[in-house]
């Protein structure tokens, strides 16, 4: 991995001035995030570098999904003071020494989470540990922070199953989880509702749909469908069992979710949920296809029916956002905009570490792995 990005790094990543510090709070606060090294968490750590004046204390278990320090190396989060990071499991609780040294806040940012649907298929039980018991963990240390403002837990379309042709979900209808990993973080979700209602605790949830970014594990749709277009390979794309239709989702840019988390700390509501969607929604097939556009190389592709891909696999997710645009926050960054940015990002030969993380091709022709969307 990178730790010194050089100049076109810095460029092809900069934050778009709608980010920029000219907007910076100046009201200093301290502020703990869960996961800190995962691939949302980091961006809205770099978010929060980049507008505010707060300090920033980041937990990470550094387990495979972290890839270590390197993502903070890379924003460079170590360059700056304001920011330290503890290597914690949060599933194990916050232990008396760690409270100490993390020290009165603001603001926790409950970030950490096990995501990858087929990783839960295979094994719920990190799953259960990480998104449920590490929630658990979580709130009680929270009950203890004296100072705290909010409690903000970080939800997913998923909770809501799948969206039929025409429907958005909107924040409080019901729950239909069709997967450990979505079943768990509802989990999660209720029991912040249930602490804020019984002990007070001051709280609310965000649903956030499927985010891209920079540094994102290679083991998401988004980077398999540059990794298969590089390379020349066959990429499966979820359909109907027709194997006409391509399965969709609404794509948002990490930074946009990390614009609205900000938003909505000065004003949100005890108790409440906020959707963060995306502009549209927009087939897989689509995606990828606008993917190979931007790197100016073919896409090899097949579709297979969603639920032989996987058990539990939702063709569509769908979030209604007009509750967050009646509040004012829209996504600063356009998803046309973000997305050629990313991929321009991905491609650069220093981030490539980022991509392919064993730097080894596969022959052109041979089936890529499973996309998992």
């Amino acid at each position: 991995m990178n730790s010194t990005p050089s100049n076109l790094h810095r460029s092809i990543g900069r934050l778009p001035r709608h980010f920029e510090r000219q907007n910076a709070t100046r009201n200093a606060r301290r502020v703990l995030v869960t996961g800190g090294c995962g691939f949302i968490a980091h961006h809205f750590i770099e978010h929060m570098l980049e507008v505010t004046d707060w300090d920033i204390v980041a937990l990470d278990h550094l387990d495979y999904a972290s890839n270590g320090f390197d993502r903070l190396r890379d924003i460079p989060a170590f360059d700056d003071r304001r920011v330290q990071v503890f290597t914690v499991d949060v599933a194990g609780g916050v232990s008396v020494g760690l409270r100490k040294e993390i020290g009165p806040v603001d603001y926790i940012f409950h970030l950490a989470a096990e995501t990858h649907v087929d990783n839960s298929i295979r094994d719920p039980w990190p799953f259960v540990r990480s998104n449920v018991i590490g929630t658990y963990q979580m709130l009680e240390y929270a009950g203890t922070v004296s100072s705290l403002k909010w409690f903000v837990y970080m939800s997913t379309d998923e909770v809501f199953g799948a969206a039929p042709p025409g429907v958005s979900f909107k924040e409080w209808d019901r729950y239909n989880s069709s997967n450990p990993y979505s079943a768990t973080k509802a989990a999660g979700e209720e029991m912040t509702l249930a602490w804020a209602n019984t002990y007070g605790l001051p709280a609310f949830v965000i649903h956030a749909m499927n985010a891209f970014g920079e540094r994102q594990h290679p083991e998401k749709f988004f980077p398999k469908v540059v990794n298969a277009v590089l390379e020349g390979r066959l990429l499966p794309i979820h359909s109907d069992a027709t194997c006409t239709v391509s399965s969709s989702r609404c794509y948002i840019h990490a930074r946009n979710i990390a614009s609205a988390i900000l938003f909505l700390v000065s004003r949100a509501e005890q108790r409440e949920k906020y959707n963060i969607a995306g502009e549209r929604d927009i087939p897989n097939l689509e995606l990828a296809q606008r993917v190979a556009e931007i790197i100016g190389k073919p896409l090899h592709y097949e579709f297979v029916p969603a639920q032989l891909a996987r058990p539990g696999l939702d063709f569509r997710y769908s979030l209604d956002g007009s509750r967050m645009k009646s509040m004012g926050w829209e996504p600063p960054n356009g998803f046309e905009e973000s997305l050629e940015r990313t991929v321009r990002w991905m491609i650069q030969p220093e981030n490539m570490g980022w991509l392919r993380p064993d730097l080894e091709f596969k022959p052109t022709g041979e089936p890529a792995i499973e996309i998992a969307a």
